[in-house]
Order: C-alpha cells, then sequence, then structure tokens
C-alpha cells in the first residue's frame, strides 16, 4: 500500500493491477484490482513496468526470485521516486529501486538494483547501497559507507561513516553499527552484537 502511495504521488505511472496470492483475486487494493499471482508473471511480464513490493521478509530471496522472473520474460523495472524525497543529481540509481517519501540520497551516493530506501531514510554522500537491499524507515546511512548484498538495514539504525557490512546480514531496529561487519548474521543493539543463533 506504501508502495502505491508513492506511485501515486509521482505521477510518472499508472498502475494496471496488483499480483498477489492466488486467494485474493478479484479484490481491490486501494482501488486497483488484484489481476494475478506470481504463475501469470511469465504472460504479464513482456513489454510492461513491474514494481516488487513485497518486502524484505528476513531475507531478500522472493525479491531476487520476483525479480528475475519479470526479467527473464521481458518485463521491465522503472525507478520509482517519490516527490517528497531529495535525490541528488550527482547520485545513482538502478532499476527496480524504489524511493519512498522524505528519503534523502545525498551526492555521489549509489543504490543498486530491486532496493527499498523506505520513507525517511538518509543515504548520505559516497555511500554504496547493493541489490536487493531494504533500508527500512528512518535508517541513516553515513557517508562512505557500504552495504552488501541482500541486507536489510532495520528502522532507525545509525551506520557510522565509512563502515562496510557484508552481504546477507540483517542489522535491527534501532541498532548502531561503529566498525565493521565481515561476517553474515543478524546483529542487533548498541553498539550492535551478533546473535548467536543465526
Amino acid at each position: 500500500k506504501a508502495c502505491i502511495d508513492v506511485i501515486e504521488q509521482e505521477d510518472k505511472f499508472s498502475i494496471a493491477g496488483i499480483i498477489d496470492d492466488p486467494e485474493k483475486l478479484g479484490e481491490r487494493i486501494l482501488g486497483y484490482e488484484v489481476i494475478g499471482n506470481d504463475d501469470d508473471i511469465p504472460k504479464l511480464a513482456k513489454g510492461n513496468n513491474f514494481l516488487i513490493a513485497v518486502g524484505h521478509l528476513g531475507n531478500p530471496l522472493l525479491r531476487i526470485k520476483l525479480f528475475d522472473l519479470v526479467k527473464d520474460n521481458g518485463g521491465r523495472f522503472p525507478i520509482i521516486i517519490s516527490p517528497l524525497a531529495y535525490i541528488s543529481k550527482h547520485s545513482e540509481i538502478l532499476e527496480g529501486t524504489i524511493i519512498m517519501h522524505n528519503a534523502i540520497v545525498n551526492a555521489n551516493a549509489k543504490i543498486g538494483t530491486n532496493c527499498i530506501i523506505n520513507n525517511n531514510a538518509l543515504i548520505e554522500h559516497d555511500a554504496i547501497v547493493e541489490d536487493n537491499v531494504h533500508i527500512s524507515t528512518g535508517a541513516i546511512v553515513n557517508g562512505g559507507c557500504i552495504v552488501g548484498y541482500n541486507n536489510l538495514i532495520g528502522s532507525g539504525s545509525v551506520l557510522k561513516h565509512s563502515i562496510k557490512i557484508t552481504s546477507n546480514t540483517i542489522i535491527g531496529a534501532g541498532a548502531v553499527v561503529t566498525k565493521d561487519i565481515t561476517e553474515s548474521g543478524v546483529y542487533v543493539g548498541c553498539p550492535v552484537k551478533r546473535l548467536n543463533n543465526h
């Protein structure tokens, strides 16, 4: 629903329909009809624009699977940017990424494919966000940070400038990261500590 709102506010694309679970076929979400499920993507994809509205869900595997399915069948992924966001003209954002309300992407920042930069998130100058990353609401990625592939950066978390976070890592909500993270896993706290059961 939040993605629909951003698309409507940007007013650059019209929404032809929603793909969701099979049992929701024919239902309406904020006025838009559910026209199919994931199995229908191959026949719907060619020549059409898509946005994956599924969040990270603990891992990005579903987002990656859907992205590849659309691409393999000739679909396209525009970049969706809220008019309420600030995007530096010196930044780079790749396909399939959505920049949501009041997010800031500063000079020379680079954001990969299939990412979510959620409401009020800050991506500072010279930061790199790799593919399939979800930067949650209010998270701060300070200058020069590198956020590896497939990561989730939790709501309200803070990444100290110039740190690197390895791929396939989750940073919990409200966490503070002050040093490089070189081992994949789930990290929580202030400063962060790795949960042993992950």
